[in-house]
């Protein structure tokens, strides 16, 4: 079943890679590139710094941040709402 995704900005992002152990690394015009090292090894993201992040760009980063960190991609969506 497709859970509906929440409109947020790119910041409301950042904040919750935040929590999860990601660093700022560097932002380049709008966007946010953020890194987190652990023993698996290092993850990097890129985040649009925008009002209102696309649904489709949202559930990419939602995607990637489930895989990496084993966490279920509906807890994410949770802590966004």
């Amino acid at each position: 079943m497709p859970h509906k995704l929440p409109q947020v900005s790119g910041q409301s992002i950042v904040k919750l890679l935040k929590r999860y152990g990601y660093e700022v690394v560097r932002q380049r015009g709008s966007h946010i590139h953020l890194r987190k090292n652990d023993a698996a090894g290092q993850h990097s993201i890129t985040v649009p710094d925008h009002h209102t992040l696309a649904k489709g760009t949202l559930d990419d980063i939602l995607n990637k941040i489930s895989l990496v960190n084993n966490i279920p991609k509906q807890d994410l969506i949770d802590l966004l709402s």
